[in-house]
């Protein structure tokens, strides 16, 4: 894993090979790490995907004084890999910086006749300018936590989100690692650092040397614990101790200097069996600290290849994989230290003894050609997944005579309880809608200025739920975006939901802890002796004038009620925060779907169980097929023809203009709580999409008491009259009922995603187990 003096291609081992079906999509991968620094887990795998496709490797640009961006490239003559080195001038801003590299990534691709590969990065810094092409899948191989370690750009954690939301298959350089990040990918496996067998077992040819030799071979940096090895050395002078390779990110004059202690620079790869098959032990003295936190060493194996016994600082991965063998011994402190070391001194000396034995019984299975096949299978799977959702199907399903399940409506809702019939169940679905497009208010569309826009106003998606957000991720990427909204107060714009920036701007204030902001909102609030609506939520928060400055002329338009007449739940919604974060949502997952709703709804519905009919309203056809049941997601008092009268909801009237210019205003949304203003909030939209046009579109919202259904009105009254037909419903042993109208609670999309995921899961489970009641959102059918 030290400096490779010359390329080198990979020792044979007897795996199963590729099989002859597979994809052979060229690779380009991204790498932080040259080729020539470090021979490892890049270079290994490159090296043999190489043998079976084109691979470009695509390095780190080097700054040069020269006029001319260029791209310098050489072949791997052992690997055949493309090493591919890009030169930037000198001086350049970020930005043209980035322009540069981009013309240059496209005119290597094209000189190498390279179309639709995989990209492969191991550095989402490189994302900036490569984000553009089209691939055929896109792997994040995240080695470490890159954050964590010294001078890491401070871009780096925002792309990598994106490189998350972006990617196809995600691989973790250990399991630790991999527990850390689990939560954020649908598709993201564990491969811990692999060893090549055959090149370290070498060592146990080479007679070690006459005095006590302990070593190191890798990168030494801010991860080495300097302390600990001076002290070792101190207790220990009549062993020598070798630290081979490259000082990165620390000064060579940190490291410290003892006669003991030598410091010979960096190895080649094809060398390292020699040295250290000199050593009698190998040590990995780590500092324990956030560099360090999921670092999963593939010095380990190779050590234990190489036939010698290793001492390690507590590192979670090691003391996980190999803590349990004699061979291996952790230790914290310097006195363990040496103490291990005294053991395993002992251990170098019987080379047949039963710690070796298991210590290769240990490194039976692993291999990076096994790693190479298991990763291969896994990227083609998600390659040939991203062209088959990427392709229009030709034909669509003809309408039958029967089905097993007509679902009216295809929103979140519908569409979710369609695919999860269709897809798991195995059951044919026809869904309806009554208007032209799936996706119900979610669904976009490119004005006709070419610019993308939310057709009933803006969705913005967040949750909390790692199983809902993994669930959306099989039919769509994700953009990464943060909301953040400002209200239009007078002349000021403040941020919205009201934090400490928004005090300081209102009132003119320099509020500098967040002690220091609720102390002042406390001083403004009034007790409410018990608080039962929306209006008292507020003033008992943060005061009266702050509620009729923000909440009270909002409310009443959005609602066309005062906020004393509405329930408590309308503005309890809204946080008031005392720090300046300024986002509108908090949630875990915040991201946009890369290519829109419309295309993540026409991948979930793209299923040949499945026939969509739009334009269709469920009573014009209901006697037209027969099913065997019904998944109804409308207004529930529209399914019962209103018998009880109508349940009462808020619409919107929604303006869309286009504007000639590229941006309208610094954030996605700004609110209009002045009740003299006559709509909320005016939406620009290429802030949620990441667009770049030269043009822009933005959407006015005007609150109306006619028109779509989109709020339902939360008070006492609505709620009785709610109830009434939900005990109607709960008569309809045909039908199941769900989604936000279906059960007259306003939900976010999430929520109504995991709704409809839950109600699945019951009926599928009374599927399998005869008749039962599904219930859901309060609504209860038999299925």
């Amino acid at each position: 894993m030290i400096t490779a003096s010359k390329d080198r291609a990979p020792a044979g081992a007897e795996v199963i090979d590729l099989a002859p079906s597979a994809r052979r999509d060229p690779i380009v991968c991204f790498s932080h790490l040259r080729w020539d620094f470090v021979f490892q887990r890049p270079q290994h795998l490159m090296t043999r995907f190489a043998q079976s496709r084109t691979v470009i490797y695509f390095e780190e640009p080097i700054p040069e004084d020269g006029p001319q961006p260029w791209v310098q490239t050489r072949v791997c003559p052992m690997s055949g890999v493309v090493i591919a080195t890009p030169r930037v001038p000198n001086g350049l801003s970020e930005p043209a910086r980035q322009e540069r590299l981009k013309a240059l990534l496209d005119g290597l691709l094209t000189e190498q006749g390279v179309v639709r590969p995989v990209l492969w990065y191991y550095t989402p810094m490189m994302l900036p300018f490569s984000r553009h092409l089209q691939a055929a899948a896109v792997v994040y191989d995240c080695m470490d936590e890159l954050a964590n370690f010294r001078f890491a750009p401070p871009g780096l954690r925002p792309l990598e989100q994106e490189l998350i939301a972006t990617a196809d298959v995600v691989f973790t350089g250990g399991y630790s690692l991999y527990e850390a990040k689990a939560h954020l990918h649908a598709n993201i496996h564990p491969f811990p650092s692999s060893v090549d067998r055959a090149h370290f077992a070498q060592a146990r040819d080479v007679p070690s040397n006459a005095t006590p030799t302990l070593g190191f071979y890798g990168v030494i940096d801010e991860r080495m614990d300097l302390d600990l090895i001076a002290a070792v050395a101190d207790a220990r002078p009549d062993w020598t101790f070798v630290m081979v390779g490259p000082v990165v990110k620390i000064s060579e004059d940190d490291l410290p200097r003892r006669p003991n202690i030598d410091y010979p620079g960096g190895q080649s790869y094809d060398a390292l069996p020699a040295e250290l098959g000199r050593w009698h032990v190998a040590l990995m003295p780590f500092a324990v600290n956030d560099s360090t936190q999921f670092i999963s060493p593939t010095k380990t194996p190779e050590y234990l290849a190489g036939g010698r016994p290793v001492v390690s600082t507590p590192i979670r991965d090691v003391v996980r994989h190999y803590g349990d063998l004699d061979a291996v011994a952790i230790a914290a402190t310097p006195e363990a230290f040496v103490a291990a070391c005294e053991t395993a001194l002992v251990l170098a000396g019987d080379r047949t003894g039963q710690w070796l034995t298991e210590a290769d019984a240990a490194l039976a299975d692993l291999s990076w050609d096994q790693t190479h096949i298991r990763m291969s299978a896994l990227v083609d799977r998600a390659a040939t997944a991203r062209g088959a959702t990427s392709a229009t199907r030709a034909t669509r399903p003809a309408r039958r005579d029967h089905y097993d399940a007509l679902v009216v409506g295809a929103g979140f809702a519908g569409s979710v309880l369609a695919e999860r019939l269709a897809a798991d169940a195995g059951m044919s679905v026809l869904i309806v809608d009554r208007r032209p497009h799936i996706g119900g208010n979610a669904y976009d569309r490119l004005d006709e200025a070419g610019v993308l826009i939310h057709e009933y106003g803006p969705h913005i998606f967040h949750t909390n739920s790692a199983d809902v957000f993994a669930y959306l991720s099989r039919f769509t990427r994700w953009r990464p975006y943060e909301h953040r909204v400002l209200a239009q107060v007078g002349d000021k714009l403040a941020p919205m939901p009201i934090n400490r920036t928004t005090l300081n701007i209102l009132y003119d204030l320099d509020l500098q802890t967040d002690e220091a902001a609720a102390q002042f909102l406390a001083a403004r609030a009034e007790p409410v002796e018990k608080v039962r609506t929306s209006e008292d939520v507020v003033v008992s928060a943060v005061g009266r004038e702050l509620y009729e400055t923000f909440f009270r002329g909002y409310t009443r338009k959005q609602w066309g009620l005062d906020p004393s007449d509405l329930d408590k739940s309308v503005t309890s919604r809204v946080p008031t925060r005392t720090s300046t974060d300024d986002r509108y949502f908090t949630d875990t997952f915040q991201a946009m779907p890369l290519e829109g709703y419309t295309r993540m709804f026409e991948r979930m519905l793209d299923h040949e169980n499945i026939r969509v009919e739009t334009g269709v309203d469920y009573r014009d056809i209901v006697d037209e097929v027969t099913f065997d049941r019904l998944i109804y997601t409308g207004p529930i008092d529209e399914f019962f023809d209103h018998c009880h009268g109508p349940l009462p909801y808020r619409s919107l009237r929604f303006q869309h203009e286009t504007l000639d210019r590229e941006q309208f205003q610094s954030v996605a949304t700004v609110n209009a709580p002045a009740e003299a203003t006559p709509y909320t909030r005016v939406t620009e939209y290429k802030h949620l999409t990441g667009q770049v046009h030269p043009k822009t579109s933005v959407t006015y919202e005007y609150p109306t008491a006619e028109g779509d259904p989109y709020y339902p009105i939360p008070r006492a009254e609505n709620q009785a009259l709610f109830k009434r037909y939900e005990a109607m419903a709960e008569g309809r042993s045909d039908v199941v009922f769900a989604g936000r109208l279906a059960t007259y609670r306003y939900y976010n999309m999430d929520q109504v995603v995991g709704q409809a995921l839950a109600t699945y899961r019951k009926m599928d489970k009374r599927r399998r187990g005869g008749v039962g009641l599904v219930s859901e959102g309060g609504v209860t059918a038999r299925v």
